[in-house]
């Protein structure tokens, strides 16, 4: 037996603007239908015209007549069973993760699932598949990642101090003469490239792994590289070795780039090379702040020499230093002519003044 349509506060042209305003596609095929009935059509067409049968119709009048337009949307059932382990212990999982494996305790330097499964079987008397652990994780934000290598005497909170005070750390740096222009930052640092390569992730099929030739030969040269990402530029030199000589050729090339009228603040590390003195020269446009001992994750030429390895140099063979300075040359100029790219890889919030 057919249902009535009782609600009547809605007209079928009601019915059919709403359903022009309706971006869900299985709403908007519940309007029409009963828009249809509304407008005289007989149950079975409004139904077959619309993708349903009748008894789908059936249950969708129901919905109508007891909700209106709002009973036509689709309900989403979470009667699943409780998760088996409570907020307390996820809290727990997540501090072991992040703080790492104890060798001594746990058997293993890194987390796998097993070990994990096993300290919680452990821990908290609760068995799980080593699948259930993988999506446990994968829940509360962790995937596998390539590491990142560290100073065994990074000092996280000198980093911190830096980045804080950093406008304080500007005005010292600076000379009487440059306080008096509009400045630029820039960031600095070398990086060899040479014969020996580097190896990045390729696409592969599961369960392989794909080779890729990498020569065992050991000329190499230094790509000195510097960028402003305020202004998404950069400059480089490639020189055969890394000395105060070659970096004064570098403070040339990024003094030459410098704004007219303007005066750059470069950030770099604390190399030998780096320091000022009788061998290093600094251009009158250029004054040189150093970062804090073992903290190359401030500066972010540390993230371009990645993005260069990964897209230009790496998988290559090399025959002589000429090829090698070639390669770095069109590497550096691919980049320039990326200047978006500059500015997402290179910008720091904390890198800025005034």
């Amino acid at each position: 037996m057919a249902v009535a349509i009782t609600r009547l506060d809605l007209a079928a042209s009601d019915l059919r603007q709403e359903a022009s305003r309706t971006r869900d596609a299985c709403v908007v095929r519940r309007l029409l239908a009963i828009a249809l009935v509304l407008e005289g059509c007989s149950r079975e067409d409004a139904a077959e015209s619309c993708g349903m049968d009748r008894q789908t119709l059936r249950d969708w009048v129901h919905r109508y007549n007891d909700e209106g337009i709002a009973g036509l949307s689709n309900r989403t059932h979470r009667n699943g069973p409780a998760p088996r382990l409570t907020s307390e212990q996820e809290a727990e999982l997540v501090r072991w993760i992040e703080h790492g494996p104890d060798l001594e305790r746990d058997g293993v330097v890194r987390w796998r699932r097993v070990d994990l499964r096993a300290r919680i079987e452990q821990e908290f008397s609760i068995c799980f598949h080593e699948r259930t652990v993988g999506k446990i994780m994968r829940k509360l934000g962790f995937r596998r990642l390539s590491v990142r290598p560290c100073h065994p005497q990074k000092d996280a909170a000198a980093q911190e101090a830096f980045k804080a005070s950093f406008p304080f750390l500007v005005s010292t740096a600076l000379t009487a003469p440059a306080l008096d222009r509009p400045l630029e930052i820039w960031f600095a640092d070398e990086a060899r490239v040479g014969q020996r390569g580097t190896l990045t992730r390729v696409w592969g099929r599961r369960g392989s792994r794909p080779p890729a030739v990498r020569d065992h030969r050991y000329d190499w040269a230094y790509l000195f590289g510097a960028i402003c990402p305020a202004r998404a530029t950069g400059a480089a030199v490639v020189m055969p070795a890394v000395n105060a000589e070659a970096m004064t050729e570098h403070l040339k090339a990024i003094s030459a780039c410098v704004a007219r009228g303007w005066h750059a603040l470069v950030i770099l590390d604390g190399a030998g090379w780096h320091q000022t003195g009788d061998k290093l020269a600094v251009p009158d446009n250029i004054t040189l702040l150093p970062l804090p001992p073992y903290a190359p994750e401030l500066n972010p030429v540390e993230n371009i020499w990645l993005f260069l390895r990964q897209n230009f140099l790496s998988h290559r063979i090399w025959n002589s230093y000429e090829e090698i300075v070639d390669a770095c040359c069109a590497a550096w100029n691919a980049l320039m002519a990326m200047p978006e790219r500059i500015v997402s890889i290179a910008s720091r919030d904390w890198a800025k003044v005034g």
